[in-house]
Formats: C-alpha cells, structure tokens, sequence
C-alpha cells in the first residue's frame, strides 16, 4: 500500500512539473507574441513618421542639390493686383526645366536693368507662396512710397518699376533662393507667424507651407496693416483659416476706415503686439517667426523677450529695408578698436582712415569716390562681396543673410577690425 502511495505521489509531481513547464512555455510564448507585436507596431510607427518627415526632408535637401549658380532666366506668366500697390508676380523657368525646392521664408534675387539708371540694380523679394510649386516662384512686391515729409522725392525705384513696367512675358534674371530666415521644417513646435505690411510676404509662404504639410502644427498667423486698403489677400487667408483647424487667424487694423468691417475685414482695432500674444495664446512656448516695418520688429522682439521666449525662438526677417538687423551696431569695443585704423583700397590706390561714422566699408568706399558694386546693402544680395588681401572684419549685426566665401566680405554691412586692405 505504500508502495502505490509513493507511486502515485511521484506521478503527481512528475505531472505538477509537467503543467509548470506548460505554463512557463505558455508564457514564454505569449511574452514572445507581445514583443513580436510590438516591433510590428514600432515597424507601423516609424513607417508612418518617414511619410510625414520624408517631404520635410527632401525640401531641405533637394534646394541644396539642385539650385542654380548665378543668374537664371525666367519670364513673367502672371502680373496680380493683390490690393493697393501692391503685386504678385509669378515666375516660370525660361528653360522649362523643374524648379528646386525652396525653404519657406527665403527670397530670390533679381538683377534690372532700369530706365534712367547708370547700372544695372539689384534687389531682394521673399517668396509668397509655398516651396511644393516645382513650376513657378511667386513674389509680391509694394510699390515702396515717397519718405514722409520729404518733398519731391521719388516712390522706390526698382519697386515702382515692377509695378509700372514689367510685363506678362518679359524676361528677368534672378538667383536662385537663398536666406537664413526660413521655417524649421523639421520641427514639430507650435508657430507663430507675424506679417506687418509687405512683410506678409515670407510668413505666407511659411503659411501655405504649413497648411498642406503632414503633421499638422499648431498655428497662429497674425497680420497687421494700417487699414482694408493695404489687407493682401483677403479671402484667401479667411479660407485658408477655416479649411484647416489647426490654422488661426488674426488681422489687426491700426487705422481702419470706415467702410471696415470689425468681425469681417479685420479682428482687432490695434496694432499686433505680445499683450496680444498673451491674451489670445496664453503661454509663450511658441516658434515665432517676424517680418515687418522696423519698430514693429524691435518692438516685438523686445516685448517677446520681457515675456521670458528664449532668443533661440524668435526669429526675424534679415534682409532688406524692413530688417530689424540692420539697425543693430556691432560691440562697441571692435567699433573703438577700429578707430583710425587705416583701409587700404589696393586697386583704387587709396587709404583712408576708418571712423565709426563711417557706417560701412562700402559707405566709406563710396565717401571717397571708390566704386564697389552693391544691391541690397543690407547683406543679402551678395552683389557687394569684396576680397581681403588683409586684415579682418566684423559685421554689423553678425552673420550675414548671404553666405560668404572665405577670404572674402560683404562691404555693405562691414566694418574693419583693425588695418583692412580690400580688394577695390
């Protein structure tokens, strides 16, 4: 009796450890299924994040790839009134061949020739359109009025010959996009885009951008003009707004008529600011992205910084006029520095000496009856660009929008640091 009592003991064990090893297969089994399952859904993640950085990404690298040297012809397809002095022009390659890709919020460069001028001129126009057109560029330009308070003086002049004689079909030479102040494609962050005046040109761009981009961000998009006169598409950005959730919209009159429309033209009766930032976003952990009339620029960036946004998240329009750069000075310790420093113009045999009122290298150059080529004189064009045979130079408001080969300065928004021999 013993005997099977052990027996039958024995055989229970044998069959407990049996049903164990079942069981901790079993769940080696399942355990496996999950992590199995679980690369499989991983694999669908990363799958579905290529879709949506993959565009991104080609725009960043193919405009690198596949943009022009120098100057390229394109002829006028379209001449568009967008509201009171102010045009759209679109651009089509003279040689049919594909455009590269550009980033939102960069310019192109044209050289005219203008009736009445000496030499040819050079000027900077963001783009306004988004970067997915691979068969046009799009540029909207203001004719630029008198100064105020100056008497006779002349409406902009390369400004008002857009306006007043390029055609639908004429031929212009222009560069290919470049510029540092674009949309961070790659980044997920909400965004804010602020247009003063003409300075809607680059944030529209970012705009139609981020409207047809996957992802989807989180925008804001604010526009201030003095009046309805002056408002730029209009009815576009209302339905740009209400097609797409994620877009809000917000346009400030400063000064509007009365034939305005609160509600319906506009949104607010004041001039775009962080008090309204604040009470329209609430936090300030943003991207925001600025062009416009200078104080509104200096103003913003000042206020948004008061509000405790990170320098690294505001960023400003940085060429032309309308640059909240272009009014900054360097340290004052390279400026005294420079001071009587002696630049020697090799080719023009002459050497001067170097105050801080000078204003730039090239406005120095010019004092003297020294000739240097120049464009935009803010930096961007790359028309000014003059070697150094010696010496070295800083900027006025650090790197410049144009990039510079090494040997080699931008004499619109340079001062010397030190003797300086130029190539000149």
């Amino acid at each position: 009796m013993a005997v099977v009592v052990h027996s039958l003991a024995l055989v229970g064990t044998v069959l407990m450890i049996v049903y164990l090893a079942f069981l901790v297969q079993a769940a080696f089994r399942r355990q496996s299924r999950m992590e199995q399952l679980h690369r499989d859904e991983s694999a669908v993640l990363r799958a579905r994040l290529d879709l949506i950085t993959a565009p991104l990404a080609k725009v960043v690298n193919d405009k690198t790839q596949s943009a022009w040297a120098g100057f390229r012809k394109f002829r006028v397809e379209g001449k568009v009134l967008e509201a009171e002095s102010c045009c759209s022009f679109y651009l089509a390659p003279h040689d049919g061949r594909p455009l590269p890709p550009y980033l939102p919020g960069q310019y192109l460069t044209f050289r005219l020739t203008v009736p009445e001028q000496q030499r040819e001129l050079t000027r900077c126009y963001s783009l306004s359109d988004s970067p997915d057109h691979t068969d046009y560029y799009r540029v909207t330009i203001k004719r630029i009025p008198p100064p105020r308070n100056v008497e006779n003086a002349p409406s902009g002049v390369v400004s008002s010959h857009f306006h007043d004689r390029i055609q639908v079909g004429d031929i212009l030479d222009v560069k290919a996009p470049s510029g540092h102040f674009h949309l961070d494609v790659e980044s997920r962050a909400p965004v804010v885009l602020i247009g003063g005046g003409i300075g809607i040109t680059p944030a529209l761009s970012m705009l139609n951008y981020l409207a047809s981009a996957p992802g989807k961000r989180d925008v804001w998009f604010f526009y201030g003009v003095r009046n309805g006169r002056e408002h730029i598409l209009k009815d576009y950005l209302r339905e740009i707004a209400e097609q797409n959730p994620n877009i809000r919209l917000s346009v400030c009159y400063s000064d509007p008529l009365p034939s305005d429309r609160p509600g319906q033209d506009y949104d607010f009766a004041e001039r775009v600011s962080v008090d309204l930032f604040k009470k329209l976003l609430g936090v300030n952990n943003y991207e925001f992205y600025i062009c416009g009339p200078p104080p509104m620029m200096a103003s913003l960036t000042a206020d948004l910084g008061k509000w405790g946004v990170p320098e690294n998240r505001i960023h400003v329009e940085a060429f032309g006029p309308a640059s909240v750069k272009k009014v900054a000075k360097p340290d004052a310790a390279v400026l005294e520095a420079a001071s009587g420093a002696e630049v020697t113009f090799v080719r023009s045999n002459k050497t001067v000496p170097w105050s801080g009122t000078a204003g730039s290298l090239l406005e120095l150059a010019e004092a003297h009856g020294i000739r240097i080529d120049s464009g935009c004189r803010a930096g961007s064009c790359g028309t000014c660009v003059t070697a150094i045979r010696d010496g070295k130079v800083e900027y006025l408001a650090g790197k410049p929008d144009f990039d510079i080969e090494k040997g080699s300065c931008l004499a619109c928004v340079a001062v010397p640091r030190g003797a300086l021999s130029l190539d000149a």
